[in-house]
């Protein structure tokens, strides 16, 4: 069930520690938003002076005031903030905000600090946000302890910023967005974001989560708590697209940057990834808006052929498809339109909304109709009418008559849209027309931009059923027994009890042994040096070596200039009509294993064509991860070779990454290649690093 956070969101009663009249301080800004709602909760100002506060008598401790107080706001220098807690806990607080700074973002002695205040809260049974927050607000509950007012709604924002907050209530307002909570996360010492996001996903006001972190803490309990929210999570991080501090040591550690892991956490948990604090809020006003579908098939629609093709690129820019409709729906369209309407998609009224409004609403009602559509969106002038009287259609009168049709299609776009629940987007020059308005206030999204209706309608497909989420975060299994030895036969050892293929090998150190690995086992042949990091760029491998005297030679001659300690013969693999895949699984620090799929082989770092995903992958996944690449076309034939056997590869796929997630000493974990043939898969070469 999560933490019991109840006293943190709606207390019995307030106390602000560092009340001041002093505009230029936070605890007059925290004291004067506490209150507003006086008639809630008993609210008490502390100020070690005493005196009068916003005009009311203040206590000079917690102690003074003679009665127990529930959740305590600690807004005070920071020599001061350890006594105002164990203040706090002794006239029985079960919730602190600490608004003081100059703990873990202070260095070393600060963390300590705040380890020790936060042990501390936790063995008195309270709970305690930040410290270096800004504090909280409830609307639901008229708990009011941030400096900024946020209008109610249904979002509940969990941010690390400030002013990212007030930003997005700003971009919010024309969207009638508002929200339910807002919690400034600072150091999260005790709560973090996870317990929030589990709070919230119980909090029935709540309809959306919106968090800007860049401290995810435990990435992956995260990731995992936002797939079982049961409502909408849309996430803005900072730092995503940084490469991994440390030096990678294999392809995948090479190839794998924050933001692969951040957007691969976010599909795997169905989070929305958002870039900015506009893009967010336009998630949000279409999360907010109306129903949501599994599929992304769009059928764009205008009345002016420019702004149907950007909105088609917009549109597949943003993920969704824009196929050409089928001939039922064309047919359907030509009886509504006339002549020179292009119905193909985008669809192109051709200057008949101009003449006729209503062809906007007959229109839409036939694509909402279409079992071929799965969203619409529409896109130009639509609004330009009831904004404009005077304008197009012959003047005042003319104006008149075309704004009065736009605004009965408005109603009746609204009456089709009502009676199909399907998506439908708008994109206007004339987003704040009257016409526009009777959209907006029926839940239909309109936006100015083009690029930003095409991000709202993607927020609102391609989801499983038409609820949120829709994601999983796979559980990490028991820690097996530590691999020792992160030598290449160990490592291929290690995957083959797994039930990963590969081919016969022996681990050799001279000629003789050389000599006896191959008679096990017929040529041709291949040659590793080991303990050669890229062995294939130091010259280290040697393929299709036909016979024993070539072998030998191959080794003398690779012997006399890497003078490895020792070398690996195996039988070469049958690479004809094969594709070289790479399976790697990195781990980071937040997130824990994440995998990644690809294109593999010499060239995996140069093509970088490759998919990510949290480990362990279960074999559905890894065969939707495989489709994904750029190159998927490679694994279903091409010019007349034969299909692959993609199921050999994703079990493939889940051994691998399910033997690096129940190894946590691995930090990189990497087979490449994979040999993928049509009658199943290989793994050719394999190579772990320890942390």
């Amino acid at each position: 069930m999560g933490r019991d956070l109840t006293a943190l969101f709606d207390p019995a009663s307030v106390a602000v520690v560092g009340a001041s009249d002093d505009p230029a301080k936070y605890g007059h800004a925290v004291a004067s938003q506490a209150l507003r709602a006086p008639g809630r909760r008993p609210v008490h100002l502390v100020n070690r002076r005493g005196g009068t506060v916003l005009g009311r008598t203040a206590a000079t401790s917690l102690s003074a005031i003679g009665e127990p107080v529930e959740l305590v706001v600690i807004s005070v220098p920071g020599a001061g903030f350890e006594a105002a807690v164990d203040d706090a806990l002794a006239c029985g607080a079960k919730a602190i905000v600490a608004i003081t700074a100059g703990f873990a973002e202070a260095g070393p002695s600060g963390l300590a600090r705040q380890r020790a205040v936060a042990d501390r809260v936790r063995a008195a049974g309270a709970v305690l946000v930040g410290p270096n927050c800004l504090g909280i607000a409830d609307n639901t509950t008229e708990l009011y302890l941030a400096s900024d007012r946020f209008a109610p709604g249904g979002v509940a924002l969990l941010s690390q910023s400030g002013n990212l907050a007030l930003e997005l209530q700003l971009r919010g307002e024309p969207y009638g967005l508002g929200f339910s909570r807002f919690v400034s996360l600072g150091n999260q010492a005790d709560v973090t974001l996870v317990d929030l996001v589990e709070d919230c996903a119980r909090h029935r006001p709540t309809s959306a989560i919106a968090v800007y972190a860049e401290d995810f803490g435990d990435g992956r309990a995260f990731a995992a708590a936002a797939a079982a929210a049961g409502k909408p999570v849309v996430l803005l991080t900072a730092g995503r697209g940084s490469a991994s501090a440390r030096s990678a040591q294999s392809h995948t550690g090479a190839l794998t940057t924050s933001a692969d892991v951040v957007a691969a956490a976010c599909r795997d948990a169905g989070v929305e990834l958002v870039r900015t604090p506009r893009e967010m809020t336009v998630v949000l006003a279409a999360l907010a808006a109306g129903p949501r579908t599994a599929g992304r098939r769009t059928a764009v629609f205008t009345d002016g052929g420019g702004h149907g093709a950007v909105a088609a690129d917009a549109a597949e820019d943003a993920g969704l498809d824009v196929p050409e409709l089928d001939a039922a729906t064309q047919d359907g369209l030509r009886n509504v339109l006339w002549e020179q309407s292009s119905v193909g998609n985008p669809v192109d009224l051709a200057g008949m909304g101009e003449q006729r409004p209503l062809s906007y609403a007959d229109t839409v009602g036939e694509l909402l109709a279409a079992d071929g559509v799965d969203a619409v969106l529409m896109t130009g002038y639509f609004g330009g009418y009831a904004a404009s009287e005077g304008g197009l259609g012959g003047g005042a009168d003319g104006g008149s008559v075309l704004a009065e049709g736009e605004t009965r299609a408005a109603k009746e776009i609204v009456a089709h849209l009502a009676a199909a629940a399907k998506p439908l987007v708008v994109q206007s020059m004339y987003p704040r027309s009257a016409s526009c308005r009777v959209l907006s206030e029926a839940g239909v999204p309109v936006f100015a931009a083009t690029e930003d209706a095409a991000r709202a309608l993607a927020a609102m497909t391609g989801r499983a059923g038409a609820g949120p989420g829709g994601g999983a975060v796979p559980p990490l299994p028991p820690a097996a027994a530590p691999l020792r030895d992160p030598g290449y036969h160990a490592v291929r050892a290690l995957l083959a009890d797994a039930g990963v293929p590969f081919p016969a090998a022996r681990e050799v150190t001279g000629e003789a042994g050389l000599l006896a690995a191959a008679a096990e086992f017929e040529g041709p042949y291949v040659l590793k040096a080991l303990h050669v990091l890229h062995k294939s760029d130091a010259g280290g491998v040697a393929l299709r070596l036909a016979d024993r005297e070539a072998l030998l030679a191959a080794y003398r001659e690779m012997h006399g200039r890497l003078g490895a300690p020792a070398y690996s013969v195996e039988a070469m693999a049958d690479l004809t009509d094969g594709v070289e895949l790479i399976v790697g699984v990195d781990r980071d620090p937040r997130f824990g294993p994440v995998a990644m799929v690809g294109l593999g082989g010499v060239l995996t770092e140069t093509l970088r064509d490759v998919a990510f995903a949290l480990a362990p992958v279960p074999a559905g996944r890894a065969g939707e991860l495989l489709r994904s690449l750029r190159s998927a076309a490679l694994l279903d034939g091409v010019r007349g070779r034969p299909a692959l056997d993609v199921a050999a590869a994703a079990a493939a796929v889940e051994r691998i990454t399910a033997v690096a997630a129940a190894h946590p000493e691995i930090a990189e974990l990497e087979v490449n290649p994979l040999l993928v043939r049509p009658d199943g898969a290989l793994a050719l070469d394999a190579r772990a690093v320890l942390h």
